[in-house]
């Protein structure tokens, strides 16, 4: 091998793992942000299963009350 291409092939391997440790520096930021991004999702996430589920205790009361025959009768005389 020559002292050129030696020189070429150093240069470029030093290149290449700098460019590949950017590259891994790059991915480490990301997935932090994406790690940060996932637990604010999760107490989001979290907040609104608890509101749906207090919003379908609402609805199964609503149903019972108007399915209850006492609601259709006083419905009825109301309407007379």
């Amino acid at each position: 091998m020559s002292g050129t291409t030696m020189v070429v092939l150093i240069v470029f391997i030093s290149v290449g793992f700098g460019v590949m440790y950017d590259m891994y520096q790059k991915h480490l930021r990301f997935k932090e942000k994406s790690l940060k991004y996932n637990a604010e999702n999760s107490k989001e996430n979290a907040a609104l299963k608890s509101q749906v589920a207090q919003l379908e205790e609402r609805v199964q009361v609503l149903e019972k009350i108007v399915t209850d025959e006492g609601y259709a009768v006083n419905k009825e005389i109301n309407g007379l």
